[in-house]
């Protein structure tokens, strides 16, 4: 199996892109998957800046409720 994208299949894609969307659509398309993918590696970044917890740390504790503090229906 060869290579994926070789110039000749990155050409057939931009034809079929073209046909598809049209000349016009095409910068509004660009822009839109840019704008998305810098807000992912933004998100990303951020997701690994945070420090990691240590194992047993979590970031809430639950705690279940008992049979006195479960919400009674109102009565009408």
């Amino acid at each position: 199996m060869g290579e994926l994208f070789t110039p000749t299949h990155l050409i057939v894609l931009a034809i079929v892109a073209i046909v598809l969307f049209g000349g016009k659509k095409l910068p509004e398309l660009g822009k839109g998957l840019g704008e998305g993918l810098r807000g992912f590696k933004e998100g990303m970044k951020g997701i690994s800046d945070e420090p990691a917890a240590k194992p047993g740390e979590t970031a809430h504790t639950v705690t279940p409720k008992t049979a006195d503090q479960t919400p009674k229906p109102p009565t009408s």
